[in-house]
């Protein structure tokens, strides 16, 4: 019965990403070229990745596990207080939600690194526009259904860059699905903004694994310290602008919380990192003010480079072979 819990969370991660993609399409610019085949091109190529993902959460579904536990329910009870702690910081002490979220995954990495993945995970539910749920029990129920998709994804994409995003954007999808409540309406980004965004993207990508892999910090420690330069150093230098730097920084930062078996070294990173800026830009206009829609984006990067990496060993192993 867990084991078919763990399965229904390896969908769960593959939906969430689907959906964000498809409502980008929906939007009346999403049937630009551009759009529709850099979401094509990810959706085939990242598709070799998913498919790689299946057969390890097929084989949990015949694995005797114990079933959900004490560990369990810190875990999703980590998640809400997680929401709750970044809501208040974005919201009621004024920080904004790159500041908010990135405080509380500071300090949890630090003083708490036992249970700074889920809190990180909450902490992005948290990042949720005050306009999107009326009142704090949306955001209760949020984080609750997010804690438990957590739970139900231990194991599957582990080691993947904005797995914990993606598994908030779920929470805050399923409550908008179950209140009714609608998404907010943001102006789209002009494909030239790229210019700027593709490489701040690359840096904070690439900052990030440099904190948190070369310099031993943690991937949470790493992602949360480029949240919170990136958050008070961009509005501050660059008015107007610098508010969506600072959203595209930090979720390059989830990039850089990759392990080198998905993304090996620096180059990957910023591959991933630039292709992050560009899904970036063609997904602002979708799930407008819903937390977790950064890390999905950051997701999707990783698990479509990873994808063409898997693919192209896979083409010159068939070569050898013929050879």
């Amino acid at each position: 019965m867990y084991g078919l819990v763990r399965g229904c969370g390896y969908v769960a991660l593959l939906l969430i990403p689907a959906a964000l993609l498809g409502s980008a399409l929906l939007t009346p610019r999403g049937a630009q070229t551009g759009i529709v085949g850099l979401e094509v091109g990810i959706v085939l190529v990242g598709g070799i990745a998913a498919v790689a993902e299946r057969e390890r959460a097929l084989e949990r579904l015949h694995v005797d596990a114990a079933g959900f536990d004490r560990a369990d329910a810190v875990d999703v009870l980590a998640v809400v207080a997680g929401t709750m702690l970044a809501y208040g910081l974005s919201v009621h002490a004024g920080l904004g939600p790159v500041l908010g979220s990135a405080f509380v995954g500071l300090v949890v990495g630090l003083g708490a690194d036992d249970l700074d993945g889920p809190v990180y995970c909450g902490s992005f539910v948290g990042m949720t526009s005050p306009t999107l749920f009326p009142s704090a029990e949306y955001l209760v129920g949020a984080g609750f259904v997010a804690g438990l998709a957590y739970v139900a994804t231990r194991g599957t994409f582990a080691g993947m860059g904005g797995k914990l995003g993606t598994v908030a954007l779920f929470g805050c999808a399923t409550a908008v699905v179950l209140t009714g409540v609608d998404y907010g309406v943001g102006g789209a980004l002009q494909w030239d903004s790229a210019r700027v965004v593709v490489p701040v993207a690359v840096v904070g990508a690439v900052s990030t694994v440099v904190l948190s892999v070369r310099l031993e910090l943690g991937a949470v420690v790493g992602s949360a310290l480029v949240g919170v330069v990136a958050g008070a150093a961009f509005p501050t230098l660059l008015p107007g602008l610098g508010e969506t730097l600072a959203a595209v920084a930090f979720c390059a930062s989830f990039v850089g919380m990759s392990a080198t078996g998905r993304l090996r070294d620096e180059a990957h990173v910023a591959l991933a990192g630039c292709l992050c800026g560009l899904v970036f830009i063609a997904v602002t206009p979708a799930f407008v003010g819903a937390g977790g829609k950064l890390g999905t984006v950051a997701f999707v990067s990783c698990v479509t480079v990873t994808g063409t990496r898997e693919l192209y060993e896979m083409l010159i192993a068939r070569s050898e072979r013929e050879e």
